[in-house]
């Protein structure tokens, strides 16, 4: 089954904006809820055509930062002898650059519960996992809006790791959690929806198949931080509804929201190096 966020390639479809409905990329009136509805560019004339959806501002600077910050920690690890870094990154680096880490977020570190979401454990890592927000992020944002998406985002992180922390006791870092929070979204759209939790849903298979695998794939893989992530994704989407007229007071508390929820993850950054140049000194 494809991924529900492929369809503008292996199916030219995209999502009415007034009854949420999947309609063609040719339709000028949607033929459920009778609105007009603006064209919309074909993908085939893109140069990336038939390889990436269509990415949003907000997500291309997520994925830029967590690209940013890997360069970072491979770059620095490489320095300290590690010839393979950016292959394969060595947990003390992770520790370093603000990884979920159990003894120092009980040293009062709760900014890891963030930093922690932008660090990645080698290149196959932050590659599966941004190729996770390549699909899901343009649809969580075409559905909900850029700040709620911020919102369950950051939430979702924070949730994730937080969850980790109660679970386990190793050393966790990646947008995983993230992720399930995005899908965690999607899936709340379609129960509100009325489709219920339904296995023929993309989203709902696509959180299964990776829950299962993380199941299987031993100690590796840090379940706890996806069930956290994808339970906290879910709730906020749930009841925060999709997004409405865009001068309404609702929608002014959410772009709110979504600068506190930037601001604490710039903090948390700051936090982090901080605590770096006292302990590389």
């Amino acid at each position: 089954m494809a991924h529900p966020a492929m369809m503008d390639v292996m199916d030219p479809r995209r999502m009415c904006p007034h009854c949420r409905a999947f309609i063609t990329v040719k339709d000028r009136v949607c033929p459920y809820c009778h609105e007009a509805v603006a064209p919309k560019q074909s993908v085939e004339s893109t140069v990336f055509a038939g390889f990436i959806p269509h990415v949003r501002f907000n997500m291309m600077i997520i994925l830029l930062i967590n690209f940013g910050v890997y360069l970072a920690t491979a770059l620095y690890s490489m320095n300290s002898g590690h010839e393979n870094a950016f292959i394969d990154l060595d947990p003390r680096t992770l520790v370093m650059f603000g990884a979920k880490y159990n003894f120092l977020l009980a040293q009062g570190e709760w900014w890891r519960l963030v930093t922690a979401g932008f660090l990645h454990g080698g290149i196959v890592h932050i590659f599966m996992n941004c190729i996770g927000l390549l699909l899901i992020g343009a649809d969580v944002e075409e559905t909900y809006g850029a700040a709620r998406m911020l919102v369950i985002y950051f939430c979702s992180t924070v949730a994730g790791f937080y969850a980790s922390a109660m679970w386990s006791p190793v050393v966790s870092v990646g947008a995983s959690a993230a992720v399930f929070g995005l899908l965690g979204a999607m899936i709340a759209y379609g129960v509100r929806k009325g489709e219920g939790l339904s296995l023929r849903s993309g989203y709902v298979m696509w959180a299964g198949y990776n829950l299962l695998f993380g199941i299987l794939g031993g100690g590796n893989i840090d379940n706890a931080a996806h069930i956290g992530g994808l339970a906290a994704g879910f709730g906020i989407a749930y009841f925060a509804g999709t997004e409405g007229r865009v001068r309404s007071p609702q929608e002014a508390l959410w772009r709110v929201a979504s600068w506190i929820c930037i601001l604490i993850t710039a903090f948390c950054f700051l936090k982090m190096y901080l605590w770096f140049r006292v302990n590389t000194r």
